[in-house]
C-alpha cells in the first residue's frame, strides 16, 4: 500500500494490519494503494494486500489490483479513480489535502486527456472529427506510443476541428467507455468521424507520419510532420490550370485570362484570394516579383519565429508562387528542348 500524506512523495509509509489503524483515521488524510506482488500494473506499492495485507483489502472491498482509496483524516475511504502518472496523483493529493504540491508539474500535454465526463462532448461531437488512443498506464506499447502520438498531436494543434485525444481506459471511471467500444487490448486507436459516422478502428503504423497522413486523409487537412502546413496548402487545381494560361500569354490574351481567374476565384472563396494578388503583382511589375518574393517567404518560414497562424499563413503564399515558379520553369525547360532540337536538326 502506498499512503501519500501532505502531497510529498517522501511520506510513503508502509503499512499493515497490525500498524493499519493507528495511521489511517488519525487525523492526517491518505492515498493508499493495495497491490499483489504478482500484478504487473504495481509498482511502487508497499505491502503485499493479496498477502499479509489481505485482512485489509477484504475489509474494503479490494477486488483487483492495484486498487487505490483516499482515506480523509477521519478514515473514511473513497475510491481513487483518476490516472495513475504522477501529475495526477499529486493533483489529486493536493486538492483533497489542501496542501500545494511541491513536485513541478510537467507542460500540459497538447493531446486532449478524456474521461468519462467528457468523452462523449469531444469524440462524438459531429462538427469534429476526433482520433483517441485508448490505454493503460501499465502497457509497454503505450509508454512507447505517447511521444509519437504526443509529437502528432502538436502538429495538429492548430486544427480545432480535428482532434488528437486520449483516455486511460484502464482507469476505473473509464472502463465503460471503453467496454463500449470494444476495447480489449492496449493500445487500441478508433478514429470518430464527424457527422456521426462510423467510427473506424485506426490499423496503420504508429508512426508521427502515419499519423499524419491518415489525418490529412481523414479531417481534409494538409499538416506536415514536425508542425506546419504541407507544401499542398492553399494550392486550388482549378486557379493552378489557369496560372499556366496567364504566364504563357501576354498583352489583351493576359488580361482575359485575369479577368478568367477572377470571376473563378468569385466560386472557390477567400483561398483563391492570393493567386490574384499574384497575378496583380506580375501585371504591375514584372515576373521577377515571383523569385523574390519566394526566397523572402522561405527565409521567415526557416527561422519559424513568427506566431502558428502566421506561419501557416505564410506558407500558403510561398505554396502558391510554387504555381508559378513550376510554369516559369516548364517554361524554361521546353525553351532549352526547343533550342537543342533546332541545333540538332540543323546538324
Amino acid at each position: 500500500m502506498l499512503l501519500v500524506h501532505g502531497a510529498s512523495a517522501s511520506n510513503v509509509l508502509e503499512l499493515v494490519p497490525e500498524n493499519f489503524d493507528s495511521v489511517i483515521g488519525q487525523g492526517k488524510p491518505g492515498l493508499v494503494e493495495f497491490f499483489a506482488p504478482w500484478c504487473g500494473h504495481c509498482k511502487i506499492a508497499k505491502v503485499d494486500a493479496d498477502g499479509a495485507g489481505r485482512p485489509l483489502g477484504e475489509k474494503y472491498g479490494v477486488s483487483g489490483y492495484p486498487t487505490l482509496k483516499w482515506f480523509d483524516g477521519s478514515g473514511k475511504a473513497e475510491a481513487y479513480e483518476g490516472g495513475r502518472d504522477l501529475d495526477a496523483l499529486a493533483t489529486f493529493v493536493a486538492t483533497k489535502s489542501g496542501v500545494k504540491s511541491n513536485i513541478k508539474p510537467p507542460p500540459p500535454p497538447s493531446t486532449l486527456i478524456l474521461d468519462a465526463h467528457t468523452f462523449g462532448d469531444v469524440a462524438l461531437d459531429e462538427s469534429k472529427d476526433v482520433l483517441v488512443t485508448f490505454t493503460a498506464p501499465w502497457c509497454g506499447h503505450c509508454k512507447n506510443l505517447k511521444p509519437i502520438y504526443e509529437e502528432v498531436a502538436r502538429d495538429f494543434e492548430s486544427e480545432s476541428n480535428c482532434i488528437v485525444a486520449n483516455i486511460d481506459a484502464d482507469a476505473a471511471l473509464n472502463k465503460g467507455i471503453a467496454g463500449s467500444y470494444g476495447v480489449s487490448s492496449y493500445p487500441t486507436i478508433k478514429f470518430f468521424p464527424r457527422g456521426g459516422k462510423e467510427v473506424e478502428d485506426y490499423e496503420g503504423a504508429r508512426t508521427e507520419q502515419a499519423f499524419v497522413t491518415f489525418l490529412n486523409e481523414r479531417c481534409g487537412t494538409h499538416r506536415a510532420v514536425g508542425g506546419g502546413l504541407n507544401d499542398e496548402a492553399g494550392r486550388l487545381a482549378e486557379l493552378d490550370s489557369v496560372v499556366q494560361k496567364f504566364l504563357a500569354a501576354t498583352g489583351d490574351a493576359r488580361d482575359a485570362i485575369y479577368q478568367e481567374a477572377k470571376v473563378l476565384s468569385d466560386t472557390l472563396g477567400a483561398a483563391s484570394n492570393h493567386y490574384l494578388r499574384v497575378m496583380d503583382k506580375i501585371v504591375s511589375s514584372s515576373e521577377a516579383y515571383i523569385d523574390k518574393e519566394s526566397k523572402r517567404l522561405a527565409s521567415i518560414l526557416s527561422k519559424r519565429t513568427m506566431a502558428p497562424a502566421k506561419l501557416d499563413e505564410l506558407k500558403v503564399k510561398a505554396n502558391i508562387l510554387k504555381a508559378f515558379v513550376a510554369e516559369k520553369l516548364k517554361e524554361a525547360e521546353e525553351g532549352a528542348e526547343s533550342i537543342v532540337g533546332r541545333a540538332t536538326a540543323e546538324l
